[in-house]
């Protein structure tokens, strides 16, 4: 009995953190030329396809997937951070803040 209370502990646990891990941030509109610059500043793997354009980081200056930015045509763009950040520029969406910072 107690094995199955730590179990439905843990899984609710995990299930109410799940959503702060992540969020979506929108981003004013970048053209790929404009999204491809920043991502080469910041050690990101830019790509393009018929969908968009996205650059992807792990979030210390190097190609990973923990900080994204996805834009559409003529769009706005979107960005994946981990935790509350609120990027308001597609370069502070791909990199993590600096230590201290609010």
């Amino acid at each position: 009995m107690q094995n199955l209370t730590a179990i439905l502990i843990l899984i609710g646990t995990l299930g109410l953190s799940g959503p702060a891990l992540a969020s979506d941030v929108n981003l004013p509109k970048q053209t790929p030329e404009q999204m491809k610059a920043v991502c080469d500043k910041v050690g990101g793997k830019f790509s393009q396809d018929t969908s968009g354009y996205e650059c992807g980081t792990d979030c210390h200056g190097k190609p990973g997937t923990d900080c994204t930015v996805f834009c559409k045509p003529e769009q706005k763009c979107v960005a994946q951070v981990i935790g509350s950040r609120r990027p308001r520029t597609v370069e502070s969406a791909l990199q993590a803040p600096a230590r201290g910072a609010r």
